[in-house]
């Protein structure tokens, strides 16, 4: 079962255009305009082993919330669309990952219901170019989206980058272990019978 999902998103804020594989190897081809989100995303596919293709243009001459915004939208539709009826998934997925100072925890349950939880100190105001209030937007998109359950917990640190780095890693890892078939589950993980 190809578990792959493709997106185009046309506004007149945004043009966006996503391939996802959640059974890939880490394979990537980024270019949002926006470097330090791509090198997030970098992260995203690396530590998932998940394959991402994305070509973003926004109205950046504006700023960059359309295009941050739009892409976590992009890719929670891409997510939940892969994963189609969420059948013999893991589910739940859980990391907790350093980096240097910075200790960030992130949950995941892929229960087709959205909710985000962030416990984030106050961060720079940017990272380089990167205006760091849009973590928080890309990630309430991104939940929406994908029907993903999302608690980001940062424990402690002092540099913004380290921060959201560990962040994007953390996640990364956890909705790699969330998407993982589990052959021995038949049908959703859920009492309910559906998710």
């Amino acid at each position: 079962m190809s578990r792959t999902a493709s997106i185009t998103r046309k506004t007149k804020e945004t043009q966006i255009t996503l391939k996802l594989d959640l059974d890939g190897s880490g394979q990537y081809r980024l270019n949002t305009s926006v470097g330090f989100l791509d090198h997030m995303l970098t992260l995203l596919a690396a530590h998932g082993r998940f394959d991402l293709e994305l070509e973003a243009e926004g109205d950046l001459w504006v700023d960059q919330h359309h295009t941050v915004e739009d892409i976590g939208i992009c890719l929670g539709q891409a997510f939940s669309k892969a994963l189609g009826m969420r059948e013999s998934i893991r589910r739940y997925g859980q990391q907790l990952i350093p980096m240097d100072e910075a200790l960030a925890w992130v949950a995941v349950d892929l229960s087709n219901r959205p909710f985000l939880v962030y416990n984030v100190p106050e961060l720079s105001e940017r990272v380089g170019e990167f205006e760091t209030q849009l973590i928080r937007e890309f990630f309430g998109a991104f939940s929406i989206k994908a029907g993903v359950t999302l608690h980001i917990n940062v424990h402690y640190g002092d540099n913004s980058h380290h921060i959201i780095e560990a962040i994007f890693k953390a996640w990364a890892r956890a909705m790699r272990q969330a998407c993982e078939i589990e052959s021995e589950t038949e049908g959703v993980p859920s009492t309910k019978g559906v998710l």
